[in-house]
């Protein structure tokens, strides 16, 4: 059974050693370290005795570029959250379409918006013809996802009923039947599980085969606009009806491919992949911000290292050669101006 596996002392010290990675630093998480063998001890006796109880979160709001209130859990239960998704995971990834690009290994944003430049440039016969992109966005989405809902989609593929009961423990955790909280791991899993049912009402009923989603964030290619202006009702009616969701009114887009399509930070034009104008200023502001917190101390030089690495991977999936070359000589300016 798979509860008997994720409840072992192997499986949550794993779950705690993939939990930690980047953590280290972080004050509840070396308090649980100091104390950790008789931590996941506590742990797994609780859960073996079937009276783990989710505990409540730590709410907090960030603005990275937008608004988000995030909802952090105890360590123990984030260990939890591991144990869950590392064994549930492998049943649901083999069921979700392809071009399901949100939190799945060998995924991410970048393939995601490489993978729409491909169709654009498909569609349009090499930038010869016509090509259009609708892009959609689901209003709210981890606010409204249907709790039950999302329970019966977990039960096609889990049905070991000690580790239904857990996942039940998780879900009630935040709310009593609407939505799943920002900052959980499994809100990851959970976000694919539900707007998978999406994928395949898109994919096998609308039979659109140029159809990208990363999260609630999805596009469909077509070389008429006509078209894609009549799959919105349908799409809109099976959120409604059967998932309990609806469109974004106010990110409905329907652009032709030669305007330029905006998806994840990056702006599609015929031949280019350009990073967006508004995420290459927020880049520059944020390296400044860096560069001034690791003068003062504020953070370490690794942190500083990590930053910049993620700086130069958003301009290296797009042709910035220039950008990547003027975010380099701000390092070489700085670097300069301390070694004198």
């Amino acid at each position: 059974m798979l509860y008997s596996q994720l409840i072992s002392i192997e499986h949550l010290l794993q779950a705690w050693e993939e939990f930690k990675v980047g953590k280290r630093n972080k004050s509840d998480v070396q308090n649980f370290e100091r104390n950790l063998e008789n931590s996941l001890f506590s742990l797994h006796r609780d859960l073996k005795e079937r009276v783990y109880q989710h505990a409540s979160y730590t709410a907090f709001n960030i603005y990275d570029p937008k608004f988000r209130h995030i909802h952090k859990a105890r360590v123990r239960d984030r260990i939890v959250h591991h144990a869950v998704v590392s064994l549930i995971e492998p049943l649901f990834d083999k069921t979700f379409i392809y071009d399901s690009y949100s939190c799945r290994d060998n995924k991410g944003s970048h393939k995601a918006v490489t993978r729409l430049a491909i169709f654009i440039r498909k569609i349009s016969k090499n930038y010869t013809g016509n090509c259009f992109v609708l892009k959609l966005d689901v209003k709210k989405f981890f606010a409204n996802v249907n709790q039950t809902i999302l329970f019966d989609c977990i039960k096609k593929r889990v049905e070991d009923p000690d580790l239904l009961c857990l996942i039940k423990n998780i879900l009630g955790s935040f709310s009593n039947n609407t939505g799943i909280p920002i900052g959980n791991l499994t809100s990851q899993i959970f976000a694919n599980i539900y707007l998978n049912e999406l994928d395949q009402f898109v994919k096998h009923v609308l039979k659109e085969k140029y159809y990208i989603r990363y999260c609630d964030d999805f596009t469909i290619v077509s070389p008429t606009k006509r078209h894609l202006e009549n799959l919105i009702p349908q799409i809109e009616t099976f959120l409604n009806e059967k998932l309990r969701l609806s469109l974004h009114e106010g990110k409905i887009v329907i652009r032709k491919y030669t305007q330029g399509v905006d998806f994840l930070g990056y702006i599609i034009m015929p031949h280019v992949i350009l990073p967006r104008t508004k995420t290459r200023r927020r880049v520059f502001k944020k390296l400044r911000e860096k560069i001034n917190n690791l003068q003062t101390g504020i953070v370490s030089e690794g942190s500083f290292n990590q930053s910049l690495q993620s700086y130069l991977g958003y301009l290296g999936h797009a042709n910035s050669y220039k950008l990547t070359q003027k975010l380099k000589n701000q390092i070489w300016i700085w670097e300069s101006k301390s070694n004198n």
